[in-house]
């Protein structure tokens, strides 16, 4: 059974740094895509990184020049590095990734992890 087991998150002041990671665990062939989305009350799920298998890279602009994604060199775990974090950043913090599991052959799902809650205040 595969999961993702995310860690970090918290409470920060504003102007403060975070840091989160998340983890693939379980029976898989590879992992694509790894992201991180994120839902504030009251709206929608939202992509605020991903880093494909190799290296690159997309931002949502509300964090480009403050967030940093990576991944471990086996590509298993992705980080979110958060930097001058603001209010508006607050929300639950969600881990994606695109794995692929034998069933015959290889096939590739989408599979989230619980959450981290990410609070800043002013």
């Amino acid at each position: 059974q595969v999961q993702l087991v995310e860690s970090g998150g918290g409470l920060v002041q504003a102007g403060g740094s975070l840091s989160l990671s998340c983890a693939a665990s379980g029976s898989f062939f590879s992992i694509n895509t790894m992201g991180w989305y994120r839902q504030a009350p009251g709206k929608q799920r939202e992509l605020v990184a991903a880093i494909t298998s190799s290296g690159s890279t997309n931002y949502a602009d509300s964090v480009k020049g403050r967030f940093t994604i990576s991944r471990d060199n086996a590509g298993n775990t992705v980080y979110l590095q958060m930097n001058s974090l603001k209010p508006e950043d607050t929300a639950v913090y969600y881990c994606n990734a695109d794995i692929g599991v034998f069933q015959l052959t290889v096939v590739f799902n989408s599979y989230w992890g619980q959450g981290t809650q990410v609070t800043v205040s002013s």
